[in-house]
């Protein structure tokens, strides 16, 4: 999208606001790089969601807390950029305290992405589906979510609280603070870590605000479908680690294939032709400001 970039960050946002309200549930997938969120697009998905975790990662870090706002908003901003679809990031736990936050919101907004979540709890924070996770008082987070509410510009910018409490304080409290979150301000609730659809039952019954699910795969929660989701009335889900994952396995395999036979010949069928490589770029676009750029046939 770097040519001819049509569609404002208002206007993404609210897309992602619209697409919300429409009374179906609404997929991002997580993108690991701005190619990839290229790929989620032309498939014809909803929107584009970062992972912390994936960032993290790609840094060569477990997903531990050890980014910075300023690596997160480097590698995002290429992905807002490449697409015309609305972007979600995970924000962590807000990368400090009330300042900090307000401070992450306000960057956030500025590279164009549509919405944040962020996290209840402490530090070193740890990926959501990993076992003795701590959370910080209800009192405490609410006071970020508030901040960061009063700090965003575009009052389309969502505000996502995530809570991690359901394994150490069980649903009935995680729906308390939820609904504390969404006193001081948060536009929408990502319960993390749910067990299963009775979990997401009782959220639904409890709360008057859009609710996201994170369908990450090895984790606490059952893998539930588009429809399913739909029908306990979720309004968003992500596939947060999902395409690193299956990306990660087949460059795995073919690097072992390789190292075994020598050649790169049996793994021609499994890659993306040049062809589509470039058509995904937009290759021929570029040639109206340069028509030295896109002279040859492939």
């Amino acid at each position: 999208m770097m040519i001819n970039q049509a569609i404002s960050a208002s206007q993404k946002r609210k897309t992602l606001v619209e697409q919300l309200s429409s009374g179906k549930i609404i997929r991002y997938p997580g993108a690991p790089n701005a190619l990839i969120a290229k790929m989620i697009d032309q498939i014809g998905y909803d929107g584009i969601y970062i992972s912390g975790g994936v960032m993290a990662n790609t840094l060569g870090y477990p997903d531990v807390g050890l980014t910075t706002l300023t690596e997160i908003c480097t590698q995002a901003k290429y992905i807002v950029n490449a697409t015309s679809l609305p972007t979600i990031i995970d924000a962590d736990t807000g990368f400090g305290e009330v300042l900090n936050v307000a401070r992450t919101i306000q960057e956030l907004e500025m590279i164009g992405l549509a919405g944040c979540h962020i996290e209840d709890q402490q530090n070193p924070k740890r990926c959501g589906h990993l076992d003795n996770k701590s959370v910080l008082a209800t009192t405490e987070v609410a006071k970020k979510i508030n901040a960061a509410h009063r700090a965003k510009n575009d009052t389309n910018f969502m505000i996502i609280a995530r809570t991690d409490a359901r394994a150490s304080e069980g649903i009935d409290k995680t729906i308390e603070r939820a609904k504390a979150y969404v006193d001081a301000g948060a536009s929408m609730i990502f319960p993390e870590a749910m067990q299963d659809e009775s979990d997401f039952e009782k959220m639904r019954k409890s709360l008057d605000v859009p609710i996201m699910a994170n369908m990450t795969e090895f984790g606490k929660s059952k893998l539930l479908s588009v429809s399913e989701l739909e029908n306990l009335g979720i309004n968003m889900v992500i596939y947060p680690v999902t395409l690193q994952r299956i990306a990660m396995k087949a460059i795995e395999l073919a690097l072992l294939d390789i190292k075994s036979k020598g050649h790169q010949n049996d793994q021609i069928v499994n890659m993306q032709s040049r062809a589509d490589l470039y058509s995904l770029l937009g290759y021929e676009a570029y040639n109206e400001f340069d028509e030295n750029i896109f002279n040859f046939k492939l």
